[in-house]
């Protein structure tokens, strides 16, 4: 294993969410604050600091500058950014990510970086920019010490991806036991994809964007009743934690108190023990049973859509919103899952009720995904 991944914690922290003295500007970071969650993360042993180009509009970078670079030798800690480079307008402002982040954080490299949310169309404005040669030619210079990317799509476009680009160093990939076996999402299918071409996962979104902490009460019943002792979060984490070939596991975290949790619970950290593991696969058949849309992803439905309605992702966010009794979760992750083509787009033709094998009653589903959800 590389240098660089040896001294990688098992706990990665996610610089997306960090504390604001001003809950309506995303650049105003309370510094202070800031620095005793690093304080406390290093303190129990973290490294891996994980943030973007893009992330509190820039200000995550130049905060992790004064509350981390400045304050600690740099072999203490390893940092990751990420290039947005599909929302870029050219080759040259894409490319151009890098130096603006080195200047940002105040380093002369970075341990990891990341092609940011590659996948589906957007893979397209990766390969024009030519930022896969980028970030090779960047690596060799010795401004960025391992490269790999992000991304939000299933396992058939993840293996393309690492077959076209077998030197990737890592990659970044949503994995939970909420998306675990989700058709749309296929976090197994992804990690196992990583698995066969031997290439190590920082995984996002352990607790599902802090919905596997607050779970329905009713899932909630069978890992109280086996661990009374632990929080609710803690099984998130030993899931992904325990998993083969994580490099590390990124929690986005807002408090100081939320860091010394979490850096405690990933010291006390054990693979499930039989009860355990019990008391987990009932919560999850608990979870899959509040599922009433039974979309397997077969994409038939999307194939003749006039208005390139994304049926799929939208089938699996009603059920999403149905398993975690949260509308209101639910209804940010649509903003953006469901911008390329929203549920208001179906001009109610019939195409995609035609060619659904499940009989699902999509039309009717698109109504109420567009009043729920828009």
């Amino acid at each position: 294993m590389k240098p660089a991944f040896q001294a990688t914690s098992k706990l990665g922290f996610g610089c997306m969410r960090l504390p604001l003295t001003d809950p309506q500007d995303q650049t105003s970071i309370d510094l202070e604050q800031f620095k005793d969650m690093v304080d406390a993360f290093i303190a129990g042993g973290g490294t891996y600091f994980d943030t973007a180009f893009v992330y509190h509009e820039g200000a995550s970078e130049t905060a992790l500058r004064s509350a981390l670079v400045e304050r600690y030798p740099r072999d203490a800690f390893t940092l990751a950014t990420k290039c947005l480079a599909w929302a870029a307008p050219d080759a040259r402002t894409a490319k151009g990510n890098l130096a603006i982040s080195l200047d940002r954080l105040g380093v002369d490299y970075v341990d990891f970086y990341l092609l940011h949310n590659v996948g589906g169309a957007r893979t397209a404005k990766f390969d024009a920019y030519g930022m896969w040669d980028f970030v090779r030619q960047e690596k060799a210079a010795g401004r960025i010490r391992n490269w790999g990317f992000s991304m939000h799509d299933g396992a058939e476009a993840l293996d393309a991806l690492l077959t076209a680009h077998p030197d990737a160093d890592f990659v970044q990939l949503q994995a939970n036991y909420l998306d675990w076996d989700d058709p749309v999402v296929e976090s197994r299918r992804c990690m196992e994809v990583a698995w066969k071409h031997d290439v190590p996962v920082v995984i996002m979104e352990p607790a599902r964007g802090g919905r596997l902490a607050d779970l329905p009460a009713r899932v909630a019943e069978p890992l109280l009743a086996c661990r009374p002792d632990l929080s609710l979060v803690s099984w998130a984490y030993r899931f992904c934690y325990n998993l083969p070939n994580v490099l590390t596991v990124l929690s986005g975290m807002s408090t100081a108190d939320q860091v010394r949790q979490n850096v405690a619970e990933c010291r006390a950290n054990a693979p499930f023990a039989p009860e355990e593991q019990r008391a987990l696969d009932e919560a999850c058949r608990v979870l899959s049973s509040m599922a009433s849309i039974p979309c397997t992803n077969c994409r038939y439905c999307v194939k003749d859509c006039p208005e390139s309605v994304v049926i799929p992702e939208i089938m699996g966010l009603l059920n999403l919103e149905l398993m975690t009794e949260n509308r209101d979760f639910t209804k940010g992750l649509y903003s953006w899952q469901a911008a390329p083509g929203p549920a208001s787009k179906c001009v109610a033709c019939g195409a995609c009720e035609a060619m659904c094998p499940q009989g699902i009653d999509i039309i009717h589903q698109l109504e109420v995904a567009a009043d729920h959800f828009e």
